[in-house]
């Protein structure tokens, strides 16, 4: 499987996607109407291009309910494009940790 975190991160990067993704992850799942109520001054078609945008990383999926779509953070894709990343940092956070207990237990 491909590295994908470079585009969750891309996606990340607007306040307002991370916003979404909070809400999502609060609610669980919530329609573009009910997205717009916690964003004053965005309007229902702003919302959708930041869903496309989270959506095209996989970082959210859409059911049909009714009339409307509801929204939900994909947990998994999520999950499996942090992975890479976080292996490349935790061996260095690991040692730097470690470092610092054994100067802290020298002194």
């Amino acid at each position: 499987m491909p590295d994908r975190s470079d585009d969750l991160f891309r996606a990340m990067a607007d306040p307002t996607r991370r916003r979404i993704l909070d809400l999502l992850a609060e609610h669980g799942t919530l329609t573009v109407a009910e997205l717009v109520a916690e964003f004053p001054g965005l309007v229902a078609s702003g919302i959708s291009k930041h869903l496309m945008a989270l959506r095209a990383a996989g970082l959210v999926t859409a059911t049909r309910e009714g009339r409307h779509q509801r929204y939900a953070i994909d947990a998994d894709t999520m999950a499996e494009a942090m992975a890479p990343w976080v292996a490349r940092y935790e061996a260095y956070w690991s040692d730097a940790l470690n470092r610092l207990r054994d100067a802290a237990t020298d002194s």
